[in-house]
């Protein structure tokens, strides 16, 4: 402004000085001359203005007189107001790679429920589509009873626990909402169901736990005050060594079942080691005379074994699945019938170890869950021979860490086949002496 008004007075003074030298019309066409040039420039000056309005992040156009007091300040301006803006949008970008990276489901919700906004794990959780189910009500898109129940109340002290799908994918979930920003609501989801299984297996195995030691505690507990009420003639020496055997007996369950929740405890909790060659055939001969002390003679035993075979591997944990493969088919096999061992190499350079029996066999239905704790196909029977219940599950985890699978094929009536495949990289071979 003040440059304006300086060239006005210039323009006026010259128009003054060749008035009084040539005439005032001379001086006042100087002086209109003057202002008509000053209105060209000025023109000209606020159309290359109005042209930088139109793409205004551009710098401003130079030398436009004295618009660059005015241009330079707001462009600086605009230019700050960009920066700031672009942070902003980092910063926002930064949040939601955040939150598609959370484990957890997140979910903002307008104030009356409608669906703003989810990360991916939220629309895994949920069956959400984000694309489609944005602004739709989360109550239209979930719909549980349990939540929409849930969702309408006014606070929301606990989570909620849903569970959701089918009987065989059912997936649990934790739901929390929370109050934030304008009267808007974040949800956030977290899967539990291996939680849940988890907490339920513990409850399971604690409650088999419990049973199973219940019976050997109850006979002991009743043949000890039997022994400890009655006088001293009146048992006959043949009955009180009766009883005691009978203790023993129960007794003796109860540290197998002790022994072998230590090692199932050992397998699941030790760190997994490559071990060194062992002699599987050696283990075979050892189990081999358990199973037969434990037959006393009522089976046939067929060994077919290649002594020159070894396994990478740990010698106790190997010994205790090829013991538990061959007692298993002492347990479930008649009187009469004939136990298979067979150790050999397999045309792919891997190695078998197989327990075949003419046992009373496993309906189809049963195969699956045969590696579960405590699972018996017969309970009567398998207590009555002293088994725990644990055997398959010790065999099953002895074959993970040995990088082995546990193969079982049965028909009932006419027996049943155990099958250890070790892979090739496990196996080395030693040349007898």
């Amino acid at each position: 402004m003040n440059k304006t008004l300086v060239s006005i007075a210039l323009w006026a003074l010259g128009g003054w000085l060749l008035g009084a030298w040539l005439g005032a019309a001379t001086g006042w066409a100087l002086l209109a001359l003057g202002l008509l040039a000053m209105v060209l420039v000025s023109g000209l000056q606020l159309s290359r203005i109005a042209r930088w309005v139109r793409n205004i992040d551009d710098p401003p156009p130079p030398s436009v007189g004295p618009w660059d007091e005015i241009l330079a300040p707001i462009y600086r301006k605009l230019k700050q107001n960009r920066l700031e803006l672009q942070e902003r949008a980092r910063n926002f970008q930064r949040a939601l790679l955040a939150a598609e990276a959370l484990p957890d489901g997140a979910l903002t919700l307008s104030p009356d429920k409608t669906l703003l906004w989810c990360n991916q794990t939220a629309a895994e959780h949920l069956g959400l589509n984000p694309h489609q189910d944005r602004g739709h009500s989360i109550l239209n898109v979930l719909r549980a009873p349990e939540f929409a129940h849930y969702a309408r109340q006014d606070h929301w002290d606990k989570p909620l626990v849903l569970h959701l799908g089918h009987a065989d994918h059912t997936r649990t979930l934790m739901l929390h909402l929370a109050p934030y920003g304008a009267g808007q609501f974040l949800m956030v989801t977290r899967d539990i169901t291996q939680i849940e299984r988890l907490e339920n297996t513990r409850k399971d195995f604690v409650a088999n736990v419990s049973h199973e030691m219940r019976t050997p505690l109850t006979v002991l507990s009743g043949f000890i005050e039997t022994l400890h009420d009655m006088p001293d003639d009146a048992l006959t020496p043949e009955q009180r060594q009766h009883y005691l055997q009978l203790m023993a007996h129960q007794a003796h369950n109860m540290q197998a079942l002790v022994a072998d929740l230590l090692t199932l405890s050992s397998l699941e909790t030790t760190p997994n080691q490559p071990g060194a060659p062992v002699a599987l055939a050696a283990l075979i001969q050892t189990a081999l005379t358990q199973s037969q002390a434990l037959s006393n003679g009522q089976h046939h035993f067929a060994l077919q074994v290649d002594d020159t075979l070894q396994i990478l591997g740990q010698e106790s944990e190997l010994a205790s699945a090829v013991g538990n493969l061959m007692t298993n088919a002492v347990r479930y096999t008649p009187a009469g019938g004939t136990i298979t061992i067979r150790w050999a190499r397999q045309a792919d350079a891997s190695a078998c170890y197989q327990v075949q029996d003419t046992g009373i066999g496993i309906a189809s239905g049963d195969i699956p869950r045969l590696t579960e704790r405590f699972f018996r196909v017969n309970r009567g029977r398998s207590r009555a021979t002293g088994g725990t219940g644990l055997g398959l599950a010790i065999t099953k985890h002895v074959a993970l860490r040995h990088e082995a699978t546990l193969d079982i094929e049965s028909t009932p009536g006419a027996g049943s086949t155990f099958s250890l495949h070790f892979p090739a990289d496990r196996v080395c071979a030693h040349k007898n002496s």
